[in-house]
């Protein structure tokens, strides 16, 4: 299964090219030495610098699963600059308030509408907390009331690598922090039929936020499914 995998990756990377093309803004040729770097969005009104270690880790895993050629370093891009328009993937995470400036959500709107994916995590790991009243209320304002919509567990994402049947349950949820949920799903605003902008309310940067070498301590390693969301979105 695995080798199978990595010829999946190996032949894909090829139509990622050739879509990234189309992408306008999106093109990868400022670092045509990778075909994955991870960006995290920094923004005005919160605290961004959030799960330290969590980049690497999700870095690690893509490194010792697939094929792709990874850049180990994180990248920290203001949302504001319009550098952040050039990343194949953006993550965005805090626990504060998310109110963005005027240039903050241009950029995001033109970002998410034109081919790119913003992964977003509440650190919360709650409902009711101000990180998710005030991002949800920020996409409604920008996208529409209705714009981000829980999505099915068989939807592609859960099989764009590894297989779930729906988002993993965290032990952060399991131990009975934040409102005392296990979430059961994610959210997404999906555009042209492709997820642009993945929504959790789970606290999977928290999650994976250690350092890689100890994934062998662990039963099961929990980063799988960051795989899969990179995957998805480098693919879909």
């Amino acid at each position: 299964m695995a080798i199978n995998r990595r010829r999946f990756i190996q032949s894909s990377c090829v139509a990622i090219a050739a879509q990234a093309l189309t992408r306008g803004s999106y093109s990868w040729a400022q670092s045509s030495h990778f075909d994955f770097y991870f960006t995290r969005l920094s923004y005005e009104s919160g605290d961004w610098e959030v799960d330290e270690r969590m980049p690497a880790n999700m870095l690690n895993s893509l490194i010792e699963y697939t094929s792709l050629r990874v850049d180990i370093k994180e990248r920290i891009v203001p949302l504001s600059d319009p550098t952040m328009l050039n990343a194949p993937f953006c993550y965005m995470a805090g626990h504060r308030l998310v109110q963005f400036s005027d240039a903050e959500a241009q950029n995001f709107k033109h970002y998410v509408e034109n081919g790119g994916f913003v992964f977003v995590d509440d650190c919360n790991h709650d409902i009711d907390g101000m990180f998710a009243k005030t991002f949800e209320a920020q996409m409604g304002t920008m996208f529409g009331e209705d714009a981000l919509q829980k999505i099915p567990n068989d939807h592609p994402i859960y099989s764009a690598f590894f297989t779930f049947d729906g988002p993993p349950r965290t032990s952060i949820e399991l131990n009975g922090w934040g409102d005392d949920l296990v979430h059961n799903y994610l959210k997404a605003i999906v555009i042209k039929g492709k997820i642009a902008v993945l929504y959790s309310n789970k606290d999977l940067g928290c999650e994976w936020d250690y350092d890689f070498r100890n994934k062998r301590w662990l039963k099961e390693d929990n980063t799988k499914f960051a795989v899969n969301i990179v995957l998805y979105a480098m693919t879909a």
